[in-house]
């Protein structure tokens, strides 16, 4: 079924019904619930009765994915098949253009939602575990060399800042997407006096053209799979036999079909991959974008499917990096004893200088001339990071 097959004389050749159909099955009860809003406006201006709306209403809560056929261009399509006789009068008012627009936002904001509940999950892993090793010694680094010591629960609260820049990325890209586009019909509105919705854009043709909130969610998850890329790699090498920090759980771990000895990383390993598939999904849809005329133009179907593919990313890496991190095994004696190197202190000892009054440059250079002759002898540890139990503590106050 079409919408539009009033003006086409003939049916479309198979390849181009092919090339046209829409896959947007994850759309519908997005669609059903943009749907139901639009019927409540069309019973309130008397262009449904009382009894057809509940009939539209009943028909929309018992529609599922079962209900759709190959006879449907999209979800839109189907809907309105499915309203039966009544159905014929629930576009009245209303285009596809703002119809998919407004399913489409709904949509974005459901999967802000499930991204921050999942990013929810796994900082509390990350917090739980940076909480149990606040006061635990491992090397920080510089250009991937071992540069000062800090400790364990430092580094996995620098993972959960991360997280928390990124629970309010989704939360800017769902309020991006809360604003409704019905009453915007095909352009120009309706001339039927339909009731505004709740929240509607201001103009009509931004209201069809406009996808920035699926770019600002794809933005979202682009910069969370940096980040979750950046978690993987250190968990990729702190499991590694030559840095050694920690072993892996099996239960989130896979091994070799040829070396029998193998454990990999492969959760952490994937969660890394995936940052680059991310990003194209974001660069795609802005090249997509990027030239379209206003308002609403045929290229706009191509948003959905990044969409719809980063939200099952994202949702599938948060649940298997909670488990990966939750079950990490981490080895104090190996990281205690990364940190044992003199050299880690070469800072201290500068700044031990500067407190008796030396100029920096002059307690750098000084330090460095011992560290170039060998006679470098490292300086008491002193304290350089605060109370990291505090601070792990102030951290969960801030995601409770």
């Amino acid at each position: 079924m079409t919408l539009w097959a009033g003006r086409v004389g003939t049916e479309l050749s198979p390849e181009v019904w092919s090339f046209l159909r829409a896959n947007d099955a994850e759309l519908l009860p997005y669609d059903c619930q943009a749907t139901r809003i639009h019927a409540r406006r069309l019973a309130s201006a008397g262009y449904l009765t009382p009894d057809e709306l509940s009939e539209v209403e009943g028909r929309l809560d018992s529609i599922t994915l079962d209900d759709l056929e190959e006879a449907d261009e999209d979800v839109h399509s189907a809907i309105e098949r499915l309203l039966g006789e009544v159905g014929r009068k629930i576009h009245a008012g209303r285009s596809r253009n703002d119809q998919v627009a407004a399913a489409f936002r709904l949509y974005v904001a459901d999967s802000c939602r499930e991204a921050e509940e999942a990013l929810h999950g796994f900082a509390a892993v990350v917090l739980d575990r940076a909480a149990a090793e606040a006061e635990t010694p491992i090397p920080g680094y510089t250009h991937l060399q071992r540069a000062i010591p800090v400790t364990l629960g430092h580094h996995l609260l620098a993972w959960a800042e991360m997280l928390g820049r990124d629970r309010e990325r989704f939360r800017f890209a769902a309020a991006q997407a809360a604003p409704s586009p019905l009453g915007a019909g095909a352009l120009a509105g309706s001339t039927l006096p339909l009731p505004p919705p709740e929240n509607a854009m201001r103009n009509s043709i931004d209201a069809v053209a406009d996808r920035d909130f699926a770019l600002d969610y794809l933005y979202a998850c682009a910069t969370l799979f940096v980040h979750l890329s950046r978690v993987g790699e250190e968990v990729v090498l702190w499991t590694t036999s030559e840095f050694g920090f920690a072993r892996l759980p099996e239960d989130a771990a896979t091994g070799s079909s040829m070396m029998p000895q193998k454990l990999n990383a492969d959760v952490a390993e994937l969660a890394r991959g995936k940052a680059g598939t991310a990003i194209g999904r974001l660069t795609g849809l802005l090249a997509t974008v990027k030239s379209l005329p206003l308002a609403y133009n045929r290229d706009l179907q191509e948003d959905k499917s990044s969409v719809f593919a980063a939200r099952a990313d994202a949702k599938s890496a948060l649940e298997a990096l909670t488990v990966l991190v939750r079950g990490l095994q981490f080895d104090r004696e190996r990281m205690a004893a990364a940190c044992a190197d003199p050299l880690l202190r070469a800072t201290d000892a500068a700044e031990a200088l500067v407190s008796e009054g030396i100029p920096f440059r002059d307690a750098h250079e000084q330090i460095a001339a011992q560290v170039r002759a060998g006679t470098f002898e490292a300086p008491k540890a002193q304290p350089r990071l605060g109370d990291v139990g505090a601070a792990v503590r102030a951290a969960k106050e801030r995601w409770s």
